[in-house]
């Protein structure tokens, strides 16, 4: 395999990410002002991107096989549906920190804003825009993971025995690992090594300029310019007599009422710009859901009558895998919150020992697990068959899962220690405040916020790594990783044995369940963030 071909592929599956970041950030501010606004836009927005964010990439096949393949067809539709694919993998973790971080903009700010009559695009601009840096800072390293490790998923896919694919370097690694081309993969995964370097060194660096300028009172430090005082001589103008003077203030004054006068009339028209950005928010929303509604509605008429029986008859079969995907998802949820808030907490204390291995982190977490998970397999499958045959698969599935997951909740957390006002880690230093005391009394409830978004992230991503471990055929050579029971597993072997119908049923199901989860656990979190744990209305407290 040619290199040159190889560093083409790089840009284009880096560049299409990128891209798709970009879209995600611009819409999300937009989106999420509308959402704080509207009551009623609210709870449409966040149980939609909860649904959306824990329903896997793979979920979304057979409505991307309907709509963007069979409707657009072609190479154009392929692409459509690649970066579709891309988009969903990227765009709700961005999406519900940048609602997270409107919602805990402490009252004082808001209240500012308003007694300065900024209208609408007066408070986005100098006001919730600056605010969300810090928390789209933390989203922007695990959404670029998250699109890594969904590549390989978005730019090659089969459907029965139909295969799609884009060029990209998701595409070249699969068809040398089907290729049994191992030194084409390590060349692959060289050159995406690289790539994955230096945008992670560029994230790095905006994370810290973010949390440095726009948090409010952190320790973190930030470059400035310094401007030299030159001391101005004061001279005797005949601009200083009386008169002139008066003159002067009158002219002020005259000048004043014109400018309030004309404050006035942009602040009234910002508020009918705000109102007409509401109800446009809403259309474009109610159109986005119509259009998912009515794709799903094609592939449900695309099954026949007496095989929707079968489906129905087996819903309490679904149900219960759905159960036992979820222990999964616990499991790997718990572990990784506590290897968030143990070395999410020493890596902020201990700035040398971060300065090295926050890189690092960064890396391994950005490099799409997917891409080497099946060297990994080969290497240790035979050694676990006879170590611990009875738990061989779990322990791969878990492993997969923990890497696709864990930078969620970790760089959440990670930043929101930084976003920590300096004021609160003085106290702690001066009363010679406990490490658990510390933890329970104020790191924990300071970062709430952020670990709320990261935890429900992670949840909903947990799902995609479940996607792609239960049921992973010829992951090395002839073998496949496949588990004995999993909602995951139904969909994903469904879609590539060809029956849609069934995947499709099991990823209706799934989306009514995290609905409610939605409804339930994501938004009275967040409520009971922005009411009682926003650590910034501290300082104004004070």
């Amino acid at each position: 395999m040619e290199l040159d071909t190889i560093a083409l592929a790089t840009l284009a599956s880096l560049g299409r990410v990128m891209a798709l970041i970009l879209v995600s950030i611009v819409s999300g501010w937009f989106l999420s002002y509308v959402a704080i606004k509207s009551r009623k836009f609210e709870n449409i927005y966040i149980s939609f991107v909860n649904i959306f964010e824990s329903i896997p990439v793979i979920g979304f096949l057979p409505i991307v096989l309907v709509v963007f393949i069979s409707g657009l067809g072609g190479t154009l539709g392929v692409e459509v549906a690649a970066d579709f694919l891309v988009f969903d993998a990227i765009v709700w973790n961005i999406w519900i920190g940048q609602y997270q971080a409107f919602k805990t903009i402490p009252q004082p700010l808001i209240e500012v804003s308003e007694n300065y009559g900024f209208g609408w695009w007066g408070k986005m601009k100098s006001l919730y825009i600056p605010f969300s840096y810090p928390r789209v800072s933390s989203d922007i390293f695990p959404s670029f993971a998250d699109a890594l490790f969904y590549i390989m998923i978005s730019e090659v896919f089969s459907v029965g025995i139909t295969a799609y694919k884009v060029f990209g370097i998701g595409t070249l690694i699969v068809q040398a690992t089907s290729a049994g081309d191992l030194n084409s993969v390590y060349e692959c995964l060289g050159v995406l090594a690289i790539g994955v370097v230096l945008i992670t060194l560029a994230f790095s660096n905006f994370s810290k300029y973010a949390v440095a300028k726009y948090g409010l009172n952190t320790s973190t430090e930030i470059k400035r310019h310094v401007r030299y005082w030159r001391p101005h001589i004061i001279r005797w103008r005949p601009t200083a007599s009386p008169t002139f003077q008066f003159a002067r203030y009158t002219t002020k004054m005259r000048a004043g009422r014109e400018n309030i006068q004309s404050a006035m009339t942009k602040v009234r028209a910002s508020h009918s710009f705000e109102r007409t950005g509401k109800y446009i928010g809403t259309a474009i929303a109610w159109l986005f859901l119509i259009f998912i509604g009515y794709s799903s509605i094609q592939v449900m008429l695309s099954v026949p009558h007496s095989q929707w029986i079968n489906y129905f008859a087996q819903t309490p079969n679904l149900l219960y895998q759905m159960g036992i995907d979820y222990i999964r998802v616990l499991v790997v949820t718990v572990v990784s919150f506590v290897f968030a808030i143990s070395l999410g907490y020493y890596l902020t204390v201990h700035k040398r020992i971060s300065i090295a291995s926050l890189p690092i982190i960064q890396t391994i977490s950005a490099f799409p697990a997917p891409a080497y998970f099946p060297l990994v397999f080969a290497a240790t499958a035979s050694f676990l068959a006879h170590t611990i045959p009875f738990a061989e698969t779990e322990i791969f599935v878990m492993i997969l899962c923990f890497l696709g997951t864990f930078y969620y909740v970790f760089f959440g957390f990670w930043v929101g220690v930084r976003a920590i006002p300096v004021e609160f880690l003085e106290l702690t230093q001066n009363y010679k405040i406990g490490f658990f005391t510390k933890m329970r009394r104020i790191i924990i409830p300071a970062t709430f916020p952020y670990l709320v978004t990261g935890l429900s992230s992670t949840i909903n991503s947990a799902w995609g790594g479940l996607a792609v471990a239960e049921y992973w055929p010829n992951i090395f050579g002839n073998q496949t990783l496949q588990v004995h029971t999993g909602m995951m597993k139904i969909i994903s072997a469904g879609l590539v044995n060809g029956n849609i119908g069934l995947a499709a049923w099991a990823s209706l199901l799934f989306a009514i369940v995290v609905g409610v989860y939605s409804i339930v656990f994501t938004r009275n979190l967040m409520d009971l963030a922005r009411k009682k744990y926003v650590i910034e209305e501290g300082i104004y407290a004070a």
